[in-house]
């Protein structure tokens, strides 16, 4: 079948080699953009079987700078796989942007511009996304609008709207969208990110008396954020409940608890290859 035809086209000599994200753009580890977006009928999302897009790595903000690797003709459109400062990729996975997301430059792009917003901002941010739904490798709690134009048969399905665009977060997403894209963007980055602070052998409520807003209560593939003195949120998958989970906030003390019957706190990330059944917690913002 023409249409699933795959030609991949390395960069070497070619004069086109970065591109500019032209909007928010979703990335993802496969290329087939056409089977996860639409499907055949068009109106159709490729999830699992807890509503997620295990496809989708995250959401590019506007201005993000990737650089091109090679181009795959797939479905009558042109895919990058790219790589960018902006995401560091787990090992042995590769990242895809569908072209039309992207401006497309011969010169080295200019970085995006960053600014990180004031503390009370970020909380604002957070205590706003209350009750969002959980969405993998999500970062826009209002979703991507340009799929609808791009991929799906218009209108949407009434009710269908915020699953088909995206609209929600992960755990780091939630900080990653309050940050402006300040802060990395997956918990292996968040485990050494800022700075430690000593809380092995501390009870909850020791630990507890020493976090300030902002804090990351964190371990590899998760990370529960201070709000408040007395408050923890965060972005959390429950496959198989209404929605299949969301931002939730939680009292500070019981959270840390309830993390804390099946972690240990540890006052720096294990080396690789160390125990790692624990939680760091790390203080970034002044």
């Amino acid at each position: 079948m023409a249409g699933l035809l795959i030609v991949a086209v390395p960069f070497s000599g070619m004069a086109a080699s970065f591109g500019v994200a032209r909007t928010y753009a979703p990335v993802l580890n496969k290329p087939d953009f056409k089977a996860v977006f639409g499907g055949k009928d068009r109106i159709s999302l490729k999830t699992d079987n807890c509503g997620q897009v295990r496809e989708l790595e995250f959401t590019a903000l506007p201005g993000t700078v990737f650089k091109l690797l090679e181009a795959v003709r797939r479905n009558g459109e042109t895919i990058y796989r790219v790589e960018t400062d902006e995401y560091i990729a787990p090992p042995g996975v590769k990242l895809f942007l569908d072209s039309r997301f992207l401006e497309i430059t011969k010169q080295v792009p200019p970085s995006r511009s960053r600014r990180l917003p004031g503390r009370e901002e970020i909380v604002a941010s957070m205590r706003n996304a209350v009750g969002v739904p959980y969405v993998w490798g999500g970062n826009r709690q209002e979703g991507i609008d340009e799929l609808s134009r791009l991929y799906y048969q218009k209108p949407l399905p009434s009710g269908t709207e915020g699953v088909l665009l995206l609209a929600g977060v992960d755990c780091s997403g939630l900080l990653y969208q309050a940050t402006n894209g300040w802060t990395p963007r997956n918990t292996s980055q968040l485990v050494h990110y800022g700075k430690g602070l000593s809380i092995a052998g501390k009870t909850a409520e020791e630990i507890a008396r020493l976090l300030e807003p902002l804090d990351l209560i964190v371990w590899k593939g998760h990370v529960v954020i201070v709000l408040d003195p007395e408050t923890t949120i965060e972005s959390a998958l429950a496959c198989g409940k209404p929605g299949n989970g969301g931002v939730v906030t939680t009292a500070l003390v019981k959270r840390i608890r309830e993390v804390m019957k099946k972690r240990q706190p540890a006052d720096d990330w294990p080396a690789a290859g160390k125990m790692s059944d624990v939680f760091v917690i790390r203080r970034w913002i002044k």
